[in-house]
């Protein structure tokens, strides 16, 4: 397959500031499309002389999009990150969130921490390659769907392996760090859950089954396992974390369809965020059990009744390297070496489970992330344009 084309140079590339600017423009909200952000990737690489490939999801309303520069040899470095950003829905942002705005030294705008200001480096990165002349390849990966369980890296990771892709040596996943190097982090499994109850009025109650009520059964042993987890002695592949064990969680719920009537349905979602050195298929066969312990009490009174678990996300853990090539790469382009790991969730754990050595390393405090008025230092967006000029001039010896 052919990664490059050799085409006329745009003889302005635009800067990262520039090239973040016009990323957060694109209103990206996993919900929706992300299409106009990736034409205008797509055509920009293509003014400088770079062909990219798409990979598109199953109804072609997204899509991801990978790019190699460089010669055609293994060895090089991936630059990872996602494209679409979570809602601003019923949060008050003192400017356009889809505008960035810079003041007293922070820049404002949905994304630019979490993570189009790293997608910004990544891009800048592309011209720098073309003129230092890169012996070794950069490869830039750009998903869509990391904000609801990173469900667009996967099918890019696999068609980035089938086509041939020279195979990298390291990818970088730019998640907001602080730019510190990050080996390890949480994997994560999430189900749609929908309980199917039976209709009565409510003074009939016990000859119904309300789909409200058993799911806070369920819910409720979350609290329970949670409080169990925690009070477990701390593993030493867990104890880095914060908190250091695995935890389950229930954000949003709806159902019912008034006081006085037992609830037909109810929907939610069931997340598990789970530490290295546990068997993520263990918590799937513990959660099931529970699940259809529950089930068969609520067919008990009406065979009717029911429950539908269906997992949409899962997302493999971080596990730290054995000198592993990702880390000591970063480490030597950024000069810090203390441990460091994150409870989130990202495609590093995804490229690792496909053979990668990964690394997670990029601007910003994810404390900024999903939050109203979400910034960027100008500082920590400055440090990231000097790592990716030191691992382009890297790349070029």
């Amino acid at each position: 397959m052919q990664f490059v084309a050799q085409m006329e140079r745009n003889p302005m590339p635009l800067s990262a500031r520039d090239l973040m600017d016009k990323l957060v423009s694109f209103p990206t909200v996993s919900r929706d499309s992300n299409l106009e952000l990736i034409d205008f990737v797509e055509n920009y690489l293509a003014d400088l002389g770079v062909s990219a490939t798409r990979v598109p999801n199953d109804d072609g309303t997204k899509a991801a999009l990978y790019a190699h520069i460089g010669p055609q040899v293994d060895g090089g470095v991936v630059l990872s990150g996602h494209t679409d950003v979570v809602p601003v829905d019923g949060q008050a942002w003192d400017s356009d969130p889809f505008t960035v705005t810079e003041r007293e030294g922070r820049l404002y705008g949905r994304g630019t921490c979490d993570m189009k200001g790293f997608d910004a480096l990544a891009l800048s990165a592309v011209p720098l390659a073309l003129e230092r002349g890169i012996k070794r390849p950069l490869q830039i990966a750009l998903s869509y769907d990391e904000e609801v369980g990173c469900t667009g890296a996967p099918p890019m990771i696999d068609h980035m392996v089938a086509m041939g892709m020279p195979r990298a040596d390291t990818v970088l996943v730019g998640e907001p760090s602080m730019m510190k190097v990050v080996t390890g982090h949480k994997g994560g499994i999430g189900y749609k859950m929908h309980f199917r109850g039976f209709e009565v009025h409510s003074s009939l109650a016990p000859t119904g089954v309300s789909a409200i009520m058993m799911a806070a059964k369920l819910i409720n042993w979350a609290n329970e396992v949670n409080a169990e987890n925690a009070a477990k002695p701390v593993t030493e592949l867990a104890a880095d974390f914060v908190p250091p064990y695995t935890t389950l969680h229930v954000g949003t719920i709806q159902g019912g369809t008034a006081h006085n009537i037992t609830a037909k349905d109810c929907y939610f979602g069931f997340d598990f965020r789970i530490v290295p050195g546990e068997d993520i298929g263990a918590w799937q066969a513990r959660f099931m059990e529970k699940v259809a312990e529950l089930e068969a009490e609520m067919k008990a009174v009406r065979p009717e009744a029911g429950i539908t678990a269906e997992q949409y996300f899962h997302v493999p853990g971080l596990v730290p390297e054995a000198q592993g090539k990702a880390e000591a790469l970063v480490r030597q382009l950024t000069g810090e070496n203390a441990s460091n790991v994150v409870s989130y969730g990202t495609e590093a754990g995804q490229f690792q489970e496909r053979g990668y050595s990964a690394v997670i390393c990029g601007p910003g405090d994810i404390a900024q992330a999903h939050q109203p008025n979400e910034f960027i230092s100008v500082d920590q967006f400055r440090q990231g344009e000097a790592f990716i000029s030191r691992l382009v001039d890297m790349l070029a010896e």
